[in-house]
């Protein structure tokens, strides 16, 4: 019987569990060192704000803000200019505001967003 073969297989196996092992510690040593550098970061952060810290919204109401009802700013067709519009002549917006700023209400009868609009059923 040759255990020579037997000697060399096992030798081989032993030094890929040696690897293996060396190299999950290796990537434990690397998480656990990117966990303490986490931990640096977050305390060199300035703290978060307590309740009673925290910006509050003036007496007036929200600055700054407006409400409007927008309508798409229609792009001429070709047809109508006798030529195609090129990239730096369109206007910045894809919209404008429209000439009616009431709420749109829904209609008796209309199914709103869904289908046709058509009596639902009635």
């Amino acid at each position: 019987m040759d255990t020579t073969r037997y000697e060399a297989l096992a030798a081989g196996s032993a030094f890929g569990i040696v690897v293996i092992v060396v190299g999950g510690l290796i990537i434990a040593a690397a998480l656990v060192w990117a966990v303490g550098l986490g931990i640096k970061v977050k305390q060199r952060e300035p703290r978060t704000p307590r309740g009673g810290e925290h910006p509050t919204l003036p007496e007036s109401g929200p600055v700054h803000e407006t409400q409007q009802r927008r309508e798409p700013d229609e792009v001429p067709r070709a047809e109508e200019t006798g030529r195609r519009l090129t990239p730096h002549e369109l206007s910045s917006s894809g919209s404008r505001r429209s000439e009616d700023q009431s709420r749109p209400r829904w209609d008796d009868g209309s199914s709103g967003s869904f289908g046709s609009g058509g009596t639902g059923g009635k």
